[in-house]
């Protein structure tokens, strides 16, 4: 036998309630196989099988308080052999009905699901984004097949094998779990003879969308939301007359109610019309002129994030603003240089990094978080450095900027940039951030009141550099390239004088960056 077991909750936290069973007793489950989910105050996690085996007890239920290192249950691993031991379950994307393990056969040839594969941690469902490959499509090993998205990030479902895609499953906004079955590769097929074959229905589902010669009919349906297919089939409509304004030229239930519509206003008799068309004046109807399209996982993610910071952190936000000459003749003297000697360009974001660890060891309530009636101070400087993607704001980390020098990061700004742009960025690095750092001047903001990111207590906001006239201490006034700076901050944990004297030290670093190099 083998314990479940409350594994740690992370830094401070001590208990969690038990969510969900994923798991029942009997249920065979592999290694690492998740069983059951846990809620903290902060995350959701999963608690995964400790061997091959079956469930053969559970000792706690949904809604119950347990602490770290309780026992949540126990599996027998004597049964993973055991040829009576029930086999485990593929997903099927809440339909209730099972599928065979891959691989399976089909005229001597192997067939490999395309199954949603883990998402992090305490991650369990992600929305289909876009398909990359059709059926019939020839495809290699590792050849991005589907894009899906999650509250955290965008990823890729890779093809298993080298081979032909013979069925595919779902939606583009359709909602999938993990272990979910998405269709079908047959390895080693011919993609000519994949495209000519008809009615080849891999999973024996209905729900699967066969490789055949469709109709444009059919065609038209495979595009049909689910409420927009029941409104078609409850009106005995055909889908291929009405027009779509979705994305894709995709039906929207607006669309169906504006056909409808339009049907039944030209059954009415022209005397009962008024007033005349010529006394109207021309509009486009209504699903011209709107378009309803569903939030993205990370978008409603940054949506809660955000809402939640304003509703639980007492907000405050310092202004400031900085003098760029020396910085920004810094990197004309030696921008040259340091490209060829690092090959990375010499941004002005590895200075405000810099200035801000420095500034943060000077003001550690900055670098703290809350926990319950606690104040956790980091004794670690892992910067969040905002990042505007095509699908939404992302807040990447950089690990350990104290210890790197500003080759080191800016060359980490590049990568994780990068990545965040083409939907490559991992959990891991979008966690464990102490602090963060916005640029809205890149966007052309002069200036902004940014919201913090919990946990954490402060963010610095970065803006525009303008020439403004400056009067200079002998009353002379000339024009520099003035930046505003803006610091918002918990007041829970951050007087207005720590938040100031912070913000003061980041000016005082970028006017005079001798100061980093010199660690003063």
């Amino acid at each position: 036998m083998s314990d479940i077991v409350v594994p740690s909750l992370g830094e401070s936290v001590s208990e969690a309630t038990i969510a969900q069973w994923l798991k029942k007793e009997g249920d065979a489950v592999k290694a690492d196989e998740p069983i059951v989910e846990l809620e903290t105050d902060k995350v959701t996690l999963e608690v995964n099988a400790p061997s091959d085996g079956v469930i053969a007890k559970i000792t706690v239920s949904e809604g119950d308080t347990v602490e770290v290192g309780a026992v949540l249950g126990e599996v027998n691993t004597d049964a993973a052999a055991n040829d009576t031991a029930i086999a485990p379950k593929q997903a099927d994307n809440k339909s209730g009905s099972e599928s065979k393990p891959a691989p399976q056969t089909n005229e001597d040839k192997e067939l490999h699901d395309i199954v949603v594969p883990s998402l992090g941690e305490s991650i369990t469902e992600a929305t289909l984004g876009k398909w990359l490959k059709k059926q019939g499509d020839a495809v290699q090993v590792d050849e991005p097949l589907v894009e899906l998205e999650t509250d955290k990030a965008t990823m890729e479902v890779n093809a298993p094998v080298q081979g032909v895609v013979l069925a595919l499953k779902g939606s583009e906004g359709d909602t999938v779990e993990i272990g979910t079955i998405l269709g079908q590769i047959q390895q080693g097929g011919q993609a000519d003879q994949s495209a000519s074959s008809s009615n080849v229905d891999v999973n024996k589902q209905d729900n699967v969308i066969a490789v055949q010669t469709a109709s444009a009919s059919t065609a038209h349906a495979h595009k049909l939301s689910p409420a927009v297919q029941k409104m078609i089939n409850d009106n005995d409509l055909d889908p291929s007359q009405i027009k779509g304004t979705g994305k894709d030229g995709r039906l929207t239930k607006e669309d169906v109610q504006n056909f409808m519509a339009n049907q039944s206003s030209s059954t009415i008799p022209a005397a009962a019309s008024a007033p005349t068309p010529s006394a109207v004046p021309a509009r486009a109807d209504k699903g011209a002129r709107e378009e309803r399209v569903k939030m993205t996982k990370l978008r409603q993610s940054i949506a809660k994030r955000l809402k939640h910071a304003q509703n639980t952190a007492a907000m405050l936000t310092t202004f400031n603003e900085a003098d760029m000459s020396a910085v920004m003749n810094l990197r004309k003297d030696y921008k040259d240089v340091f490209e060829k000697k690092h090959g990375v360009k010499l941004g002005f974001m590895s200075f405000f990094v810099k200035a801000a660890v420095n500034a943060l060891k000077d003001f550690p309530e900055v670098n703290a978080e809350i926990d319950g009636d606690e104040i956790v101070y980091k004794n670690y400087y892992d910067i969040s450095v905002a990042v505007s993607t095509p699908q939404g704001l992302v807040v990447p980390v950089i690990k350990d900027c104290d210890d790197k020098p500003m080759a080191q990061i800016e060359k980490d700004i590049m990568e994780l940039g990068g990545k965040a742009r083409d939907g490559k960025l991992s959990i891991a690095e979008m966690t464990g951030g102490t602090f963060t750092i916005t640029n809205g001047g890149v966007f052309g903001s002069l200036m902004s009141m940014p919201i913090i990111n919990p946990p954490q207590t402060g963010i610095l906001g970065m803006h525009k550099i303008q020439q403004r006239p400056v009067v200079l201490d002998d009353g002379s006034i000339v024009a520099r390239p003035m930046m505003y700076l803006t610091l918002s901050y918990d007041h829970r944990i951050i007087d207005g004088k720590e938040a100031v004297g912070f913000l003061v030290a980041i000016k005082n670093a970028i006017e005079d960056p001798q100061r980093l190099i010199l660690d003063l």
